[in-house]
């Protein structure tokens, strides 16, 4: 299906949606520039089909004798392009009447609505990049930090692509040997060749390993860290949400339960995108509205990835504290202790002796929130700053086939050291090759190459 679907010529607004200074309509086909051919009329007689590849031409974009707009038509000829096709890019003004009939006019002339993805589709399609290397362009678009539109950037430029395929090729010459040994057996597996094998084994379980280390730090700049603050009602946790936010966005009341829903807000912590939920104080409900907010709150504590608990520096630990603290005792916690600025009761010993992390501010102050946001960086980097040669696995679908590898290639040196026969040897460090497979696109079925580009925007 998709063989036939590349022979067709595609169009799409690459640009977003809404006024803007500069809109683009993206063609990609083998008749893009034929298109181009009748809907644009450019100064003196040359039309897109003569115009030299990497080139930007002003003109005007007509239906009959109707001129639709003003553009600069940039010409992009295959296989040095995007799609490894011949592509058309029309700039026109950036409205939304312009660019939908010239999109119209397209249409008419020969083209078909692109669907999500498929110029990146037709470039993974067509060998200019892997699925790898295709899946950053959707986390470049979607980046929300520096932090995390680096890592993007260096998947797409190969850093994970490369590092799989050295690995691919240690596993592949591992497996030529093995495999003429089963099919030659009476020549036998040199013995220099079978010592190196398990040494080899155990270079590429360390380089698969080393690439799960960044999983989870990775995996957070893709998608955000889910942060949830929790505590007993009036311990600050609005105050603190501001504070982090660095503008009032919840209310701030000295009456104890203002906030009955969660707030939720995106925000950039040292480059790490933080999705942060005030939630309402944890209490014995007194109605309906309080029940509903406590068990909303609990519900966000659950789902978090950390778990920020605030305590009032100013009172002692009370019940309702120690019920919150056994409660969260299994959850990744940075405790915080609230309102240092007031005289302190609270036994900071016991909160000390539950949680290893344990911070002490005044969030309407602001005093000592960068060490609550190094306390968060350090949960993700574990303390450890990634180097530039460090490569974060940022995809959850990467993770999960590096992981996969990883126990089939344990599998495979488990089975070496138990002398079991080559075959199952042989199958097990397959099965892991195909995993690996799986990360840049090699054999993988339609029905997830649709998952996967379903999840771009229309005309990228």
């Amino acid at each position: 299906m998709w063989e036939n679907n590349l022979l067709d010529t595609i169009v799409a607004i690459s640009t977003a949606l809404g006024e803007g200074g500069i809109g683009i309509v993206r063609l990609s086909g083998k008749g893009a520039l034929a298109v181009a051919n009748k809907i644009f009329v450019g100064q003196g007689k040359k039309k897109p089909t003569d115009f030299k590849s990497y080139s930007l031409h002003y003109g005007k974009i007509v239906d009959g004798q109707k001129i639709i707009d003003e553009v600069i038509l940039s010409v992009m000829r295959g296989p040095k392009s995007y799609t490894r096709q011949d592509v058309v890019e029309i700039n026109c003004h950036g409205g939304s009447l312009s660019l939908g009939r010239i999109l119209d006019l397209a249409l008419k002339s020969g083209c078909r609505l692109a669907s999500p993805g498929e110029f990146t589709r037709r470039a993974f399609l067509n060998g200019r990049i892997d699925l790898a290397q295709a899946e950053a362009v959707v986390d470049i678009i979607r980046a929300k930090t520096d932090s995390a539109l680096k890592v993007s950037l260096a998947q797409l430029s190969g850093s994970l692509s490369q590092e799989i395929n050295k690995i691919r090729r240690l596993l592949l010459g591992i497996l030529a040997l093995l495999e003429a040994n089963i099919d030659f057996p009476e020549e036998g597996l040199p013995a220099q060749d079978l010592a190196k094998i398990a040494p080899s084994l155990a270079s590429i379980d360390a380089q698969l390993k080393a690439l799960l280390v960044g999983a989870s730090g990775g995996r957070i700049l893709r998608e955000g860290l889910h942060v949830v603050i929790c505590g007993k009602p009036n311990v600050g946790k609005s105050s603190l949400l501001n504070a982090l936010l660095k503008k009032e966005r919840a209310i701030v009341t000295p009456v104890a339960g203002t906030t009955r829903d969660t707030i939720e807000e995106l925000i950039d912590i040292k480059g790490i995108p933080v999705r942060i939920v005030d939630t309402a104080g944890i209490l014995k409900p007194r109605n309906l509205i309080e029940q509903k907010a406590v068990r909303l709150a609990r519900k966000q504590i659950n789902l978090a990835d950390l778990v920020i608990i605030l305590f009032d520096a100013s009172n002692k630990l009370d019940q309702a504290d120690r019920k919150l603290i056994k409660e969260i005792k299994n959850k990744k916690v940075i405790a915080v202790i609230n309102k240092i600025d007031l005289k302190t009761r609270i036994q900071k010993e016991e909160i000390a002796a539950g949680f290893p992390r344990v911070v002490e501010i005044a969030a309407k102050s602001g005093r000592n929130l960068n060490l609550l946001e190094e306390a968060i960086y350090n949960f993700v980097y574990q303390g450890k700053l990634p180097g530039p040669e460090f490569i974060l696995v940022s995809n959850l679908r990467h993770i999960q086939a590096l992981r996969d590898a990883q126990k089939l290639l344990e599998q495979a040196r488990f089975g070496l050291a138990d002398k079991l026969p080559l075959e199952f040897i042989v199958q097990n460090l397959k099965d892991a090759g195909v995993n690996l497979d799986r990360i840049l696109g090699t054999n993988l079925s339609t029905d997830l190459l649709d998952r996967i580009f379903a999840d771009f925007c229309i005309g990228k």
